[in-house]
């Protein structure tokens, strides 16, 4: 993890052959939330994505690079303070060619707060 304590997992299902639904819950006291924003906490889109490269590379049992970000959409700000507890839908599939391909849409409560496909490389 890079940012140490920054979430936690609360839960983890396999729902398909290449899906998954993931809770997390979000340290709303981390340092990254002083700094972004002070009195208005806004998660950072780069930690959304840290995050999912995370829970990838445990799902995979594979260390990961991303290779490409080919769609990434913030649909709406999460606030840690108001909603911390964020579910992740990822679904992930290896290629012939040993690339990680994932789509990933990320809900607090109803509200879709980040869509976004990319592809790792193994490492």
């Amino acid at each position: 993890m890079v940012l140490k304590d920054f979430y936690k997992v609360l839960s983890e299902e396999k729902t398909g052959d290449s899906k998954y639904n993931i809770t997390i819950l979000i340290n709303e006291k981390h340092e990254v939330f002083k700094g972004h924003f002070p009195g208005n906490p806004i998660m950072p889109g780069v930690c959304m994505i840290q995050i999912i490269k995370e829970l990838t590379e445990a799902i995979t049992k594979s260390t990961l690079m991303i290779q490409t970000l080919a769609n990434v959409k913030f649909m709406a700000l999460i606030n840690p303070e108001a909603t911390p507890e964020l579910r992740l839908e990822l679904d992930i599939t290896i290629t012939e060619d040993d690339l990680v391909k994932v789509k990933n849409t990320t809900y607090f409560n109803d509200t879709v707060a980040l869509k976004l496909s990319n592809v790792y490389k193994k490492i």
